[in-house]
């Protein structure tokens, strides 16, 4: 097979003292999938944009190599060369969509900008084009999309909106820097099959980066594996997962999660009761201000948790899974009863309510964007007991020391700041933050996504053992079944606001009741190997 892609010996340093990546080589042929993979800082994102020259060139240099796409060198070719290729040739579908759309333009604007470069598609002709990708990626009522901007989508259609994108041109190579990390199970699987689709009509290779080894086993067919900058070990895909050589390869494929949550200390103490939880966004109003529509994201919930339990919530993208976190939080408006320990949270206002924050805490999806760059681990994890526990500051200082203790973090880091930790390093301190008011719920919002899946198992069994020590009670949302899973005792599943399946998740994992939930467990590649 003629290789469409070629990398020979390609070493990148940054600021001349970093050396990111030494001496890579791999082919990609057309209509090939490569996967490269590795844990965060192995160098995967750094060479996949290195190939279109994204890298800022004032820091980053390139002292070793060639990267040569159907024979030229993208390391010499001219920027005017460049700007051709990119986006009509090669296309890059990037991890972080909100920082990846523009949040000034609507979805046919940005999809349509591509095309009028690379095609000259203009007016109706690029809007029927935006409703046919949009549908393509399965984004459900396209026409009424056109017209939104990113903030008023869900991370997941964000996501379609970049994949729409980068096959509006039908490129000849797609690079795909973790596609599906804030897909749930449905739509990443529908994705996943939508590129293999496209690969084999246009011929189409695919350079996939990603973490999720399920979907590298099932969809690629070469698997490049980098530690610290180095390739340490490539194979075709079957070979690697039977016979791995090296031993990180092998770490790297025992590194998924438990199959099923630990013996935690539940018992039988209720804890929280929500009944007929409701929340409604107002999506019209009137000219003189009053609602003319509604949307209805969460519709009559209902369920129950232990102390020392974990209610694991899924559904796809828009189920409602968050809004009902944010709930409990009062962090959005909602009708229906909301009870801790007995008392009815629901009718406090937030001056009420403030008192029991101190018991329900939240850690977020998004580590770095949840811990304030302007302030140290010390001053993040402390500023909760300064609100709800008053104390001297030197006992506040060895309470800020246990929770980093418990986390597993060096207390002595407390002084430096998030961007001087790896991605599962902040989210260890984003957990330590709620762990230092000794709450006794934690709402865990997709707090593994963004993470390895190595770092994903560390997490997971650090969650595990402060259960266990502290007889903490969870709710964990998330799309990654694997994951819920492994921490769930109880199982909430939800579609379109709505309740389909609730109880033991151990009996709703091996004998689900309803098409939906068979549908989402048919959906999960773990599940299905």
């Amino acid at each position: 097979m003629s290789a469409l892609l070629e990398i020979k010996d390609l070493s990148i340093s940054f600021d001349a003292s970093i050396h990111a990546v030494q001496q890579l080589s791999l082919r990609i042929g057309r209509g090939e999938t490569v996967a490269l993979v590795g844990e965060s800082g192995s160098g995967k994102s750094v060479s996949a944009l290195s190939v279109l020259r994204l890298l800022d060139e004032r820091h980053a240099s390139y002292p070793t190599g060639e990267i040569l796409f159907q024979g030229e060198d993208m390391l010499k070719i001219s920027q005017k060369r460049l700007r051709q290729i990119r986006g009509r040739q090669i296309s890059m579908i990037f991890q972080e969509p909100m920082t990846s759309l523009n949040p000034l333009h609507t979805v046919e604007k940005q999809i349509s900008e591509t095309l009028a470069l690379h095609k000259g598609m203009r007016g109706p002709q690029a809007c029927a084009r935006c409703i046919e990708l949009l549908e393509l990626v399965g984004i459900p009522s396209p026409q009424e999309r056109l017209n939104s901007y990113p903030h008023q989508l869900s991370g997941g259609q964000k996501q379609r909106v970049m994949i729409a994108m980068a096959l509006a041109n039908e490129p000849d190579l797609l690079i795909a820097d973790e596609p599906t990390t804030a897909l749930d199970v449905t739509v990443q699987k529908q994705v996943l099959e939508l590129l293999k689709d496209l690969q084999h009509k246009l011929g189409m290779a695919i350079l996939l980066i990603t973490h999720d080894l399920s979907i590298v086993r099932r969809y690629a067919d070469h698997v490049v594996v980098m530690e610290r900058g180095l390739l340490v070990e490539e194979a075709a895909t079957t070979t690697l997962f039977e016979d791995p050589q090296h031993p990180y390869t092998r770490r790297l494929l025992d590194a998924e999660p438990p199959a099923s949550p630990s013996g935690a200390m539940v018992n039988n103490l209720p804890l929280l009761d929500v009944d007929n939880l409701d929340v409604r966004f107002i999506t019209r109003k009137s000219l003189l201000g009053k609602p003319k529509a509604w949307f209805q994201a969460v519709d009559k919930v209902s369920f129950s948790l232990n102390q020392g339990e974990t209610l694991g919530i899924v559904g796809e993208s828009g189920s409602g899974k968050t809004t009902i976190g944010h709930a409990l939080l009062k962090l959005t408006g909602s009708t229906g009863s909301i009870r801790l320990t007995g008392h009815e949270l629901a009718h406090l206002d937030q001056k009420e309510f403030r008192p029991w924050r101190k018991r329900i805490q939240i850690v977020f999806q998004d580590p770095f964007g949840s811990l304030s760059p302007r302030m140290s681990v010390a001053e993040i994890v402390r500023e909760g007991l300064e609100i709800h526990v008053p104390a001297t500051p030197e006992e506040q200082d060895r309470q800020v020391i246990r929770a980093l203790t418990d986390v597993g973090l060096d207390p002595d880091a407390r002084h430096r700041y998030p961007h001087e930790f790896s991605g599962g390093q902040r989210q260890r301190i984003a957990i330590a933050r709620a762990l230092v008011l000794q709450p006794e719920l934690i709402i865990l919002d997709e707090p593994t996504s963004a993470l390895d899946r190595t770092v994903q198992k560390q997490v997971i069994t650090l969650l595990r053992e402060l259960q266990d020590k502290y007889s903490l009670s969870y709710v964990f949302i998330s799309h990654d079944l694997a994951v819920v899973r492994a921490l769930s005792h109880k199982l909430l599943v939800l579609k379109n606001g709505r309740v389909v399946e609730y109880g033991e998740a151990s009996g709703i994992f091996n004998t689900p009741k309803h098409e939906y939930t068979r549908e989402l467990l048919g959906a999960a590649l773990f599940y299905a190997r």
